[in-house]
Formats: structure tokens, C-alpha cells, sequence
């Protein structure tokens, strides 16, 4: 479960990236914010897999929280708050990612959103030196 989220968050993300390039923003800035919730709860799992083995279950609870689209929520059930202030201290490019990403909801989708907005978001997630996938993935 683990792997498939990350390789989903992956490949929503490059999607973004060609929907960019195709003049498509607003599919552009849906996939790069969701590419983000999928990475967050490719940490979560991994986390759980890591307490509780392949065979627990984390309390019903814990899980039924799991099925929100709050990137911010999400950063917190991963436990990544702390690492992530740490992180954004020391890069002020990945701050100011977070800032544009953390804003990301499923209602997204029902939006226009303009190519500068897209291109923003594509970029605070996809950029391989600061984006925040390329964080996340430092936590898989």
C-alpha cells in the first residue's frame, strides 16, 4: 500500500506537470495538491506499517481520520510538523512551497485556477531541490 501511494503520488505529479505544459491549469493544480495528500499518506501508512506490522490494523479511529484532504491535518497525523518547521527553517524555498501547497483542498478541482496559480503549485511541489514531494520523499 505503501509503494502504490508513493508511485501514485509520483505520477500525479509529472500529470500535473503535463497538464501545465498543455495549457491546462486548473488539472494542473488539482494533481500537484493531490499528488501531496497521497505522499502524506504514503507517510502515514508507513507509519502504521512500522507500529503495527503488516498484520495490525491502527485503531479505528486513527484510520477513519485518515479519509480527509486537509494537507496540514494530513502533515500532522504523519507526525511531520516538527521536521517540516525544522526543514522550512533552514529553506526559505521550501516555506514558501508549503505556504502555496498547504492550501490545497478537494474542492480544488471545482475551481478555475489561473496558469501563474497552476505554475506555482506545480513548482512548490515538483521542484527537485525544494518542492514539497521532494521533502515527502526524504520521510519514505
Amino acid at each position: 500500500m505503501t509503494a502504490d501511494l508513493r508511485r501514485v503520488a509520483a505520477v500525479r505529479a509529472k500529470e500535473a506537470r503535463a497538464l501545465l505544459d498543455a495549457g491546462l491549469p486548473s488539472g494542473a493544480y488539482y494533481l500537484a495538491g493531490y499528488s501531496i495528500e497521497c505522499g502524506l499518506k504514503a507517510v502515514i501508512v508507513g507509519v502504521w506499517l512500522g507500529r503495527l506490522g503488516d498484520h495490525g490494523l491502527p485503531p479505528k479511529a486513527e484510520l477513519v481520520g485518515t479519509y480527509i484532504h486537509d494537507l496540514t491535518k494530513l502533515l500532522k497525523l504523519a507526525g511531520l510538523e516538527s521536521s517540516l518547521a525544522s526543514a522550512t527553517g533552514t529553506d526559505s524555498r521550501l516555506r514558501d512551497y508549503w505556504e502555496i501547497a498547504k492550501d490545497w483542498n478537494e474542492a480544488s478541482r471545482y475551481e478555475i485556477w489561473s496558469q501563474r496559480e497552476a505554475e506555482e503549485m506545480v513548482a512548490a511541489v515538483s521542484d527537485v531541490e525544494h518542492g514539497v514531494l521532494q521533502w515527502l520523499q526524504t520521510h519514505w
